[in-house]
């Protein structure tokens, strides 16, 4: 089954120098076998599997050895025939959003570090990291993770709390200037984004911009994260956060990415679910569908990547950024591949989605 699958990883590479006519799409199907969670959280009673390509971005020689300790959170676009992708860098001194950009979603070429960390006692002092970035015809904006905190050395990885924060450029490839003058949102006490309040994808929607952030709180009895809205008119102003999230922190869910399918008049939010095996780490990429932004069911989600078909991670996959290609749509992940489940040594992997996404019969009545 293993080796099947790596065979169809090969074959999906091969179709994106020579794309199919005429894709059938992928359907989202009953899952053979639900996860249960020991904690009895939400499982996924549907797939809309993606085939996978299998790693296409190794950790390990980065420009001064930005990612020797690992390539994770990426957010990959395009703008004029280039691919960019910023992933997080594990370096000597923490974790960086760096650059590598490409022609075909399948070689990148690495160019370091586009981000520095803050001075001390600033609130990307210790990372500044995971970079979102949206055009808005003229100007280009990023979003990024700040934070002052992060694990022991040498592996520093990012803790609590998790913040967006603000930089800015004239090209996607920047150089890339940090707004501190610009406080998007923060974390807040007593609510359900008082630890993570950190950026997402961007669509804009008439005058509105809507954020669609990771939201997390923290309580004795865990980390609780879920998705939630935060709007503006103002790239460069602040947001407003919606009193809910769009689905319950019971969901367990971080870090999105959208695609919308006209076929079907549908939004697709792509994003990572924490699973919960002897401790908690990312098991899956999960999807969520709606027709409008504003109105969610929990009950509209499926896997669309874990250790059933992915051909080389058999237990951790991270966040995954989508960006489409010809007639299907590219789906990057992160993970440190067979069975561990560790923050570090990463690698990014690619999986495809036959386009047009297809919704179960009787969601699309």
């Amino acid at each position: 089954m293993r080796k099947q699958m790596l065979l169809l990883g090969l074959l999906a590479g091969a179709s994106l120098l020579a794309p199919s006519a005429g894709a059938a799409g992928t359907t989202i199907v009953p899952t053979a076998k639900k996860t249960v969670y020991p904690d009895g959280r939400p499982s996924a009673a549907l797939r809309l599997d993606a085939v996978d390509q299998g790693v296409v971005l190794k950790h390990g020689d980065g420009p001064g050895q930005c990612d020797y300790l690992g390539a994770r959170d990426i957010w990959v676009f395009e703008a004029d025939g280039t691919y960019y992708m910023h992933y997080d860098g594990a370096g000597p001194k923490g974790w960086l959003a760096c650059l590598a950009t490409s022609k075909d979603l399948l070689h990148w070429e690495k160019k370091g570090p586009v981000l520095d960390f803050g001075k001390p006692g600033q609130d990307d002092s210790a990372s500044a990291s995971y970079g979102v970035t949206h055009f808005d015809g003229k100007t280009w904006h990023m979003f990024y993770l700040g934070t002052p905190h992060t694990s022991p050395a040498p592996d520093l990885i990012p803790a609590f709390p998790y913040l967006t924060m603000k930089a800015r450029a004239d090209s996607p490839a920047g150089p890339w200037t940090k707004q501190r003058d610009v406080i998007p949102f923060r974390c807040t006490p007593n609510t359900y984004y008082d630890v993570t309040a950190s950026p997402g994808h961007i669509i804009q929607q008439g005058g509105e911009y809507r954020m669609f952030f990771s939201a997390a709180s923290e309580d004795s009895k865990g980390t609780h994260r879920t998705i939630s809205i935060a709007r503006s008119n103002n790239l460069n102003g602040p947001w407003r956060i919606d009193p809910q999230p769009i689905v319950p922190p019971a969901e367990q869910i971080e870090n999105t990415s959208l695609y919308f399918e006209p076929a079907n008049q549908t939004w697709f939010l792509f994003t990572n679910h924490i699973g919960l095996d002897g401790g908690e780490f990312t098991d899956a990429v999960w999807v969520y569908w709606t027709k409008d932004l504003n109105t969610w069911d929990v009950k509209n989600k499926a896997v669309v990547l874990d250790g059933a078909n992915c051909a080389w991670s058999r237990k951790c996959i991270g966040l995954p950024s989508v960006v489409k290609s010809g007639n299907r749509l590219a789906v990057f992940y992160d993970a440190p591949g067979g069975d561990s489940t560790s923050h570090m040594k990463r690698d990014v992997g690619l999986a495809w989605l036959d386009l047009p996404l297809l919704l179960p019969a009787k969601t699309e009545q």
